[in-house]
């Protein structure tokens, strides 16, 4: 059975082909606080992680509920294992995104980084992913995503970057998953464009290894170069190529994506940027409308070559 025989025909369908983007609403422990920060959540309003964890659902609840926030627009959105551990209006969270949303579930499955070596950060050993794959299966996840970060142009270490998400790659498939691998370039890297070049070789090198049946996403920093992963977006293997805002502010993010056509969204800080906890339901909304439109749009409409 290939990966896409073993999953949701309907919601491989919209990732491969759909119009829109993908919310990534899957910041971690070390994450959390920032995002709290940012959405007027002070570090005072909690002294547990239990209590942090709560105030970021419902945060994250507030999101997806919203009515700005469905599957037209959205066609996926990445959870943190919280997330999908718990439940939106009753109804767990990953079942409520498919089937009141229409949006398609991911779970990320890192956890988190390991020291810097080489000028880039691996993955710390994801020593729970049987567990995690299994429970993703059990609440109907589609896919999974795992993240490490390249600072520099080193060729060693970007190699070891791109053969540790291999490897797990091919764990998740086996499991009936689709991998999204994310090796985020820095966009503060003094070669960034050299490190993306780098960076896209090794990614080539191994999608051409994979069986024809295979499927795996990639998810990266916007690149310099504009439509340099616009052959892997064209194999077969490849579901979708998907872009991190990586640091830049949403409008810069937009810009820069809007020139790409091999790219779509998938945003974080970005998405939420300029929502409060203190906003009324109609400012809320009105915010989140704005950025759900203006990532759309650089997502789907692009400009001219």
């Amino acid at each position: 059975m290939t990966e896409s025989g073993g999953v949701n025909t309907e919601q491989f369908e919209k990732v491969r082909t759909g119009r829109g983007f993908f919310a990534a609403l899957d910041q971690s422990g070390g994450s959390t606080p920032k995002a709290l920060e940012e959405y007027g959540v002070g570090r005072d309003r909690y002294s547990t992680d239990d209590q942090m964890f709560d105030l970021v659902h419902a945060m994250r609840t507030r999101v997806i509920t919203n009515a700005q926030f469905d599957g037209a627009r959205i066609l996926a959105a990445i959870l943190f294992l919280q997330t999908m551990e718990r439940t939106i209006e009753g109804v767990p969270s990953a079942q409520y995104l498919w089937e009141t949303k229409r949006v398609v579930p991911f779970l990320k499955v890192d956890l988190g980084l390991a020291a810097e070596q080489d000028d880039v950060q691996l993955m710390k050993p994801i020593t729970t992913l049987d567990d995690q794959l299994a429970s993703a299966n059990r609440h109907g996840i589609f896919g999974t995503k795992m993240r490490s970060v390249i600072k520099d142009a080193n060729e060693a270490g970007i190699a070891a970057i791109v053969d540790q998400q291999f490897e797990y790659a091919d764990r998740i498939r086996a499991a009936g998953l689709v991998p999204i691998i994310e090796p985020e370039v820095s966009i503060s890297s003094p070669h960034k464009e050299q490190a993306e070049t780098m960076l896209r070789d090794n990614i080539a090198k191994h999608v051409a290894t994979l069986p024809a049946d295979a499927r795996v996403m990639i998810k990266i920093t916007i690149p310099t170069q504009v439509g340099l992963y616009g052959e892997l977006a064209a194999d077969p293997r490849v579901l979708r190529v998907v872009a991190l805002s990586g640091g830049y502010s949403r409008d810069e993010a937009c810009a820069l994506l809007a020139r790409d056509r091999t790219l779509i969204a998938s945003f974080s800080r970005a998405l939420l940027e300029g929502l409060t906890e203190g906003q009324t339901d109609e400012e809320f909304s009105a915010t989140l409308g704005h950025s759900i439109a203006e990532i759309y749009r650089a997502s789907v409409d692009k400009q001219p070559a």
